[in-house]
């Protein structure tokens, strides 16, 4: 037989089929009837023109736009199947195609776990520095999302210094909303001194942009100027909904999915009318609304559900997706969280979701917290290493290895598994002794350890940094567009001086 080396190569995901070829293309044919008959509300007028330039009937008086069906897929049939998004070191590219998984932090969370102390605080720019800088060393986070708000930084100009924070101390790539048209153009600027210019952000873009609809079809201002600047920088553009079942969207599943489809797809159509094979993703943060306490439930099945339901129906338009995952609603890294994050990020994950983003987050994603987002990482590597199944070929089969021990020996010391043994999972991080081993050497908790190693990490992991020229540059891009907003001066200048000193 063969000696080749079997390796888990595979991270392709899409064994799960919660929805049938049928069901499918009746979720489908529901949305495009709601979108054609009662239309979504736009806010912003210049998205209305565009809408009405590419044949939707605009309602002047109400700001309602009904979408033809013929508008909404030729839409679908422009926008492209993959694309690559980039990190300043190409080696951490991702590629979106239908056979890869990966995973991202989730935004924006208000409040943050002290990985030394435990506290639970306001996030400052500091520790969305180190938020990044962790993400950057943990080699099963894919993709960076800004995780944190900080608090000490003007807020009418907090993207900016997101984004400088982010493009500064990751080489993978990043993911932020920009919360309006303008800042959008402030943040192409930036990103395009780090790559070398527009066009050659449009080949590598190293920070792509999230719009979101808001439930029950509503188009806001600023999603739409988002989508407009993302489409006219060739950017990627993600649009995520973020229906609740039950609140925001119907009560079913399936009612809830026509809702949040018809968000999607009305955005997908703006961006392609705005520049025709403008890349966009298909995204979700959708779940159901927890009816006895009025909340979102973030860690339900119903939000693994629904994201393996988003998934393929992504596959079905044949458009990149990203849906939420590995969330919970605990307040602590605990059994509930644990529990929480295995279901809601492997059910997408099987069902083949390109990246799946909620690592490192707490409390209904409100909370980040630093030694989470290491037991995420092994998570995510833990998934990853499921998706690649068993090979079955002569070699894993192995007879005549079988045959070679027989029923006397052991494999233990086989050339065989020498040949094979680094192909198991394996972990720095999960404890596998027996008990009087792990008593021996300190009894710590898995959460103790990560916590251990998200210090460490942040005590050695320096990042690649920017030159110091481009860094002068971006900090006059954000003071010029502080003095635009009207930010007050001294605000502005003390918060660029800690931008600084946290670079």
């Amino acid at each position: 037989m063969s000696n080749r080396r079997v390796r888990h190569a595979s991270t392709a995901g899409g064994s799960y089929r919660l929805l049938t070829p049928h069901d499918l293309n009746r979720i489908h044919q529901a949305t495009l009837e709601v979108l054609a008959k009662t239309g979504v509300w736009v806010e912003d007028a210049e998205a209305r023109r565009v809408f009405a330039s590419g044949g939707a009937d605009v309602d002047k008086a109400t700001g309602i736009v009904r979408l033809p069906r013929d508008l909404v897929e030729q839409a679908l049939r422009c926008a492209p199947k993959g694309f690559v998004i980039c990190g300043r070191d190409p080696a951490k590219d991702f590629a979106f195609d239908q056979a890869r998984v990966g995973f991202a932090t989730y935004g924006e969370g208000l409040r943050v776990r002290d990985v030394r102390t435990g506290a639970r605080k306001t996030p400052t720019l500091a520790d969305f520095r180190n938020s990044v800088r962790l993400a950057d060393a943990l080699s099963d986070v894919d993709v960076y999302e800004k995780v944190l708000l900080p608090f000490d930084v003007p807020v009418e100009s907090a993207p900016l210094y997101q984004g400088y924070t982010l493009m500064g101390n990751t080489t993978k790539p990043g993911f932020m909303g920009p919360r309006s048209g303008f800042l959008a153009r402030r943040l192409v600027e930036m990103a395009s001194l780090v790559v070398g210019g527009p066009e050659r952000l449009r080949q590598r873009p190293i920070v792509s942009f999230i719009a979101c609809p808001v439930s029950p079809l509503k188009l806001l201002s600023n999603c739409c100027q988002v989508i407009r600047e993302s489409a006219l920088a060739g950017l990627p553009v993600n649009i995520i909904a973020m229906g609740m079942a039950g609140g925001s969207s119907p009560v079913t599943l399936a009612g809830t999915l026509v809702t949040h489809n018809a968000e999607v797809l009305s955005c997908v159509t703006l961006c392609e009318l705005t520049r025709q094979g403008a890349p966009v993703i298909y995204g979700s943060s959708t779940t159901a609304m927890d009816l006895r306490s009025a909340v979102a439930s973030l860690g339900s099945p119903e939000c693994g559900l629904i994201s393996a339901a988003v998934a393929q129906l992504a596959r079905f338009y044949l458009l990149p997706s990203w849906v939420a995952g590995g969330l919970g609603d605990a307040k602590t890294v605990d059994v509930q969280a644990g529990h929480e994050k295995t279901i809601t990020a492997l059910l997408p994950a099987l069902a083949g979701a390109n990246l799946i983003y909620g690592l490192g987050m707490i409390e209904s994603g409100t909370t980040f917290d630093f030694g989470q987002l290491v037991v995420d990482d092994e998570l995510a590597r833990m998934i990853k290493f499921t998706l690649g199944g068993i090979p079955v070929n002569d070699e894993t089969l192995a007879v005549d290895v079988i045959a070679d021990v027989g029923s006397f020996n052991d494999f233990l010391g086989h050339e065989h598994t020498l040949r094979h043994m680094r192909e198991q999972s394996a972990s720095s991080l999960l404890d596998r002794r027996v008990y009087e081993e792990w008593e021996a050497s300190g009894s710590t908790s898995l959460y103790e350890r990560a916590c251990e190693k998200a210090l460490h990490i942040l005590e050695t992991h320096c990042p690649e940094p920017l030159p110091e020229s481009v860094v002068a540059d971006m900090q006059a891009i954000i003071a010029d567009a502080e003095e635009e907003l009207g930010v007050n001066v001294t605000a502005g200048r003390v918060a660029r001086a800690g931008m600084i000193a946290t670079t």
